[in-house]
């Protein structure tokens, strides 16, 4: 896993999202350069699909509830263009080693709404790799959002 450097992480709030509003409803797109290895987290009442790129390397997630309680449920996209199952091993691969460096980038970006909301520290971290075979295609339980802090 990559390190996190706060330094490399831009934030942009976007259509009505406030830095402690709202919590359900909001949904976070993060990208990165390979370039650089800077993050660029957006911060929505939509995905920013016109931050996403062909390489489909984005992480995508949103607050949800279940009977009351609340999780955040992340979507990862192993497949790429044309279905290609080296393709998408090496994407799960690499999925799973850098997305703790994506958490933890979704919860020092948007840190300002877990200090006004605490217990969103031990909501459930719930991520789903998407893919069109089944040996990828999965849900995952990582965790809660208090193993991602860096504070």
């Amino acid at each position: 896993m990559s390190k996190f450097i706060p330094e490399k992480l831009s934030v942009e709030s976007r259509d009505g999202i406030t830095a402690t509003e709202p919590v359900i409803s909001r949904r976070y797109t993060l990208t990165h350069s390979d370039v650089t290895g800077d993050l660029f987290l957006t911060i929505g009442m939509d995905y920013a699909w016109d931050k996403v790129n062909q390489l489909r390397d984005e992480v995508i997630g949103e607050w949800k509830t279940n009977g009351g309680f609340l999780y955040y449920c992340v979507y990862l996209y192993l497949d790429q263009g044309e279905y290609n199952q080296d393709i998408s091993a090496k994407r799960n691969e690499i999925f799973k080693r850098e997305l703790p460096l994506a958490l933890t980038a979704i919860r020092y970006g948007d840190r300002f709404l877990f200090n006004t909301y605490p217990h969103l520290e031990q909501a459930s971290i719930i991520v789903n790799f998407m893919s069109a075979y089944p040996q990828f295609a999965r849900q995952e339980n990582w965790g809660t959002f208090n193993s991602f802090s860096i504070e």
